[in-house]
């Protein structure tokens, strides 16, 4: 059951809401006012419905293409003109994207989206709902998603605007990166104590105590990013608050890839914060469209996935990153597409009928419209045989298959579209042991008796069956970190702290610092006259 989907009755009140912090056009009004609605228990829940609807729509979209195209985990280039879309994805692969980019665009609209629905239904609320611990604990859920959203905002855009209250039009300048880490620090301290404390089902796809913990752990681990300050044993003690709750465990290496099954949810017990998704509950003006098989499944293997449409596959992972899945023992090796390919069965080849031509573009023998048949095999490497300056590898099958594919999110054929049913986890229990390891390695203190070496040994032993690690070093605790959120989208976080990010990796040759920043996109300045572009843009 995804049980946030409850929350979504309300479409009409979602379709007149301005949601832009930075739109400076005349509010839209409605005859929904708090004098006729909300009025009941039922009607106060679904007034936050808009703000859940809002972040489940473009999560696996503007925040996942930002937060990995723009590292070595993944490259989307063209393929015979498809995908180019005005190089709005390769530019992240070089770090060359500029104001105008799609992407950065994308991620500001939905990022200011969710703030500002969350400003109103705060607004509302605090109108017209009774005082007493429900109204305390429905604010505080919403508070914590504008949290996590200004979280999201700040590590993408630095210094971004804070505006807090709803029907505020004027234009508000950019607030110091700082402050706006102090501003989400205290937003989420205060919101714990009315948070519900449960886990599962009752809290499902809403924030609850430990999720707030666990965005402050985030906060922390990043301080010295956000601020030029270190937070590590304030980490470890945010840590710390969800390890001694007792509601999460390490899923056992058996069950690790049923984690991101269309089947997934409540029942995870690594899930702390996840994003519901069903293609049933598609609601006008938030899709909330979860695509990954699309992107990821070669076209050729529609019927092994048995899907009701043909994937397009345009995205791929890089040679540098698949590296980190070194070791043959390791279950999340699974979750990749690599090599030769078979059926679910492992033994009857994956075949492909089609031309000598259509096999190899640049075929020059005088039978290239003869038949040819052949086993997919995806290679590693990514070449644009078609184009260098458009970064185009060509419209054949050899192009098709260069890259390896990730298919962690395991395609859904329950569906009759492109949407998926796999929940998305965005902070699991795992993450809390690795960034309390982490934390202990920068300087933090001990805690609980568990060493940097335990905490993740008790990831990796629920992963592997090699071997235990001893003497866990930065570099092989980033390495863990790779290989445990693949495609979960936390990669340009950990690639920035770790100071990867300025690095060469693929075709990428940009050490540009500036860029661990995106630029203030064109549009929301136009909107907002107040904003001021980012240095180095």
């Amino acid at each position: 059951m995804k049980n946030i989907l409850k929350y979504l009755g309300l479409p009409v009140l979602a379709a007149g809401l301005l949601w832009s912090c930075e739109d400076l056009d005349v509010p839209i009004t409605t005859q929904l006012t708090p004098e006729v609605f909300p009025q009941n228990s039922t009607q106060y829940i679904q007034t936050t419905g808009p703000v859940y609807a809002a972040f489940r729509g473009e999560f696996s979209f503007a925040w996942w293409w930002s937060q990995s195209l723009s590292t070595d985990e993944a490259i989307l280039p063209a393929r015979g003109g498809n995908w180019f879309d005005n190089r709005n994805y390769i530019a992240m692969h070089f770090h060359d994207w500029n104001a105008d980019n799609g992407i950065v665009g994308s991620l500001w609209d939905w990022t200011s989206k969710v703030i500002g629905l969350s400003n109103q239904s705060i607004s509302i609320l605090n109108q017209s709902m009774p005082e007493g611990s429900d109204k305390a604990t429905l604010i505080s859920e919403l508070k914590t998603m504008r949290a996590i959203s200004y979280f999201m905002m700040m590590d993408s855009y630095g210094d971004v605007p804070l505006d807090t209250v709803y029907g505020d039009f004027t234009a508000h300048a950019k607030t110091p990166r700082k402050e706006v880490f102090n501003f989400i620090e205290k937003e989420l301290k205060k919101a714990i104590p009315n948070l519900n404390a449960a886990s599962g089902v009752t809290t499902y796809g809403r924030p609850n105590k430990q999720t707030a913990n666990a965005m402050l752990a985030k906060l922390y681990l990043n301080a010295s990013v956000y601020t030029g300050t270190e937070r590590n044993n304030d980490c470890i003690a945010a840590c710390d608050q969800v390890i001694n709750s007792g509601l999460y465990s390490i899923e056992p290496r058996a069950t690790y890839l049923q984690m991101f099954y269309p089947n997934n949810g409540p029942q995870m017990k690594e899930f702390i914060f996840a994003i519901p998704y069903d293609p049933a509950a598609v609601t006008v003006g938030f899709n909330g469209q979860m695509y990954h098989a699309r992107y990821d499944v070669p076209r050729s293997e529609r019927a092994k996935f048995g899907l009701p449409f043909t994937p397009s596959a345009p995205r791929s992972t890089l040679p540098e990153f698949y590296a980190y899945f070194n070791d043959a023992n390791d279950i999340r090796n699974k979750q990749w597409l690599t090599g030769l390919q078979y059926m679910n069965d492992g033994v009857t080849p994956v075949m492909v009928t089609t031309t000598k031509k259509g096999y190899d573009q640049f075929y020059t023998g005088s039978d290239g419209s003869a038949a040819y048949t052949y086993q997919v095999n995806l290679t590693p490497n990514i070449i644009p045989r078609q184009s260098a300056t458009l970064f185009d590898l060509g419209n054949d099958e050899i192009a098709w298959n260069m890259g390896y594919r990730n298919i962690k999110f395991y395609p859904d054929n329950t569906s009759t579209s492109r949407n998926q049913n796999n929940d998305v986890p965005f902070l699991r229990y795992s993450d809390i042991l690795l960034m309390k390891a982490e934390a202990i390695l920068r300087g933090g203190a001990v805690t609980l008796g568990q060493s940097s070496d335990a905490l993740v040994n008790m990831v990796r032993s629920n992963r592997t069956t090699s071997a235990a690690l001893s003497g866990v070093t930065l570099e092989q605790l980033y390495q863990e970190r790779s290989r445990e959120f693949a495609q979960e989208a936390w990669h340009r976080n950990d690639m920035i702290r770790f100071g990867k990010y300025e690095g060469a990796w693929g075709y990428k040759t940009n050490t540009d610092v500036y860029r661990r920043v995106f630029p203030i996109p064109t549009n929301a300045m136009v909107l907002n006259p107040a904003l001021t572009q980012n240095d180095g843009y």
